[in-house]
């Protein structure tokens, strides 16, 4: 039996925190009433001295510990190979960013780091020296549109082995097990005109695996309104979702990656007050890490693109979480 620890990103108050309803104290206190035993901070969005990490900004987050009793266990890195205005930054100048975000991750006492892909497996190779002088766990994303099983996944995994480093590893996103259309865009469609008829018909094409263009063109000529295209969009790509009968091979591949993960990704996108996500089989993926040798947090990621803010959303999601783990 596993070790699974329940935390949340304050990415999941993004939109409040942008608005200025909420400041960084405020993010922290509601991720502790939600129920959160730790939080990932993303560098990028809530350091105000990013990529440093001031002493002034160090001493609010051990005030903030001290006060509701937890701190920052995940740090959320930065790979944008599109800083500079006339090309991408090189292997070595990511690989230079990463150590950058390392430091910080180390200042804020995190041990695990979360990195994305825009850094390459070479790069990641090249990074492992420096997560074991920091003693941080790095993790590459699984993000959908990847699966533990994708080719450029697998890339990482043969980076992995061939070092041996215990401070290289991954860490899923539970968005990448979809086996459902995405609720708010489907919400959003609905709004702007889109008949339920053809957003079904846009699934079931997507199930079936016909190409991007083909299905626009399927669904334009049966007179389907021209704000399908976002929905049609987003199921083929960063929300894309498989048909429900390939569950037990997703969750084959997730038990093959099992021994190299450092930190799960809680992705959700809805909510109602049945506490079901309605296109993350979230009871069979936490059925798998529970009963592994799993050490480590499940951090609870909402993505907010109702722009309704993620204050009830995140208090749901760790509920639902805590009940399907039998911690309730």
């Amino acid at each position: 039996m596993g070790n699974l620890k329940l935390g949340a990103t304050l990415f999941c108050y993004g939109t409040e925190y942008a608005r200025y309803q909420y400041d960084f104290e405020e993010c922290v206190k509601q991720a502790y009433l939600a129920g959160a035993e730790g939080y990932e901070i993303v560098g990028t969005q809530m350091i105000p001295s990013y990529p440093n990490v001031s002493d002034d900004f160090l001493g609010l987050i051990q005030r903030l510990k001290a006060k509701y009793g937890i701190g920052p266990v995940g740090y959320g890195a930065n790979n944008d190979k599109g800083m500079m205005h006339d090309r991408n930054l090189s292997d070595n100048e990511m690989l230079a960013d990463a150590v950058i975000d390392l430091k910080a991750a180390h200042k804020l006492g995190c041990k695990v780091m979360r990195v994305q892909y825009m850094l390459s497996p070479a790069a990641f190779e090249k990074l492992a020296f420096y997560a074991e002088l920091f003693d941080i766990k790095v993790g590459i994303e699984i993000h959908n549109p990847e699966s533990p099983a994708s080719p450029l996944m697998q890339d990482y995994l043969e980076v992995i082995k061939k070092t041996g480093s215990k401070h290289l590893g991954f860490i899923p996103d539970f968005g990448c097990f979809a086996i459902a259309p995405n609720k708010p865009h489907w919400m959003k469609a609905l709004k702007a005109g889109v008949e339920e008829s053809h957003l079904e018909l846009a699934a079931n094409l997507r199930r079936q695996g016909v190409p991007l263009e083909k299905a626009r063109e399927e669904l334009l000529s049966l007179g389907a309104h021209p704000a399908i295209n976002a929905t049609l969009q987003g199921m083929y790509g960063f929300v894309q979702f498989k048909s429900k009968d390939e569950l037990p091979k997703m969750l084959e591949e997730l038990k093959t990656i099992l021994p190299y993960c450092f930190e799960f990704h809680g992705k959700f996108h809805y909510l109602d007050e049945d506490l079901v996500e309605p296109s993350i089989p979230y009871a069979e993926i936490l059925s798998i890490i529970k009963n592994s040798d799993f050490d480590g947090y499940l951090i609870s990621e909402y993505e907010d693109e109702l722009y309704c803010g993620g204050t009830e959303f995140t208090r749901r999601q760790l509920q639902m979480t805590k009940q399907l783990l039998g911690k309730e």
